[in-house]
């Protein structure tokens, strides 16, 4: 598959089950799916939409290439949340250029706060995150997610 054009588009109610499908198996390769991802993928419109929340997806043509969450905690504060990349294409730029989409869009809103929260055998997740400009740092909130033991708030491009 080529990645030459792929384009970072809103969500569109046509792109959910695709959102649904590649968060899912992401979460069956590496964890469990959890109550809560089953309700947010399943509603994102309700969980995500209509609190505030963005979603983007990186497509070519027809093809959904990856996806991405930015949820809002309100005050400013925004959540940067269910990020899958098609496994044939993974390494090749999409993720990155989802993440730094939500880094825009959070810029772009007057965001005070970005953050994630991922795991430790996420390894080039967490590499790419700190490229980007995340930091670790000690979660201040209790996480929703049982896999979740790593903690990063964005600090601005270094």
């Amino acid at each position: 598959m080529s990645l030459d054009g792929f384009e970072i588009v809103p969500y569109d109610k046509k792109y959910q089950p695709v959102f649904y499908e590649l968060n899912i198996a992401w979460l069956e390769e590496y964890f469990k799916v959890e109550s809560i991802d089953e309700a947010v993928l399943s509603d994102p419109e309700t969980y995500i939409l209509s609190k505030g929340g963005e979603i983007l997806f990186a497509v070519s043509g027809t093809m959904v290439l990856g996806v991405v969450a930015m949820k809002t905690g309100g005050d400013g504060v925004f959540e940067l949340t269910k990020l899958a990349v098609d496994p044939n294409i993974r390494k090749g730029g999409i993720g990155r250029a989802l993440c730094e989409k939500v880094i825009e869009r959070f810029q772009a809103r007057d965001g005070k706060l970005l953050y994630l929260e991922t795991n430790t055998l996420l390894k080039n997740a967490i590499r790419l995150y700190h490229k980007i400009g995340f930091k670790e740092l000690p979660n201040p909130i209790d996480s929703p997610y049982e896999r979740s033991n790593y903690y990063m708030e964005w600090q601005g491009n270094t």
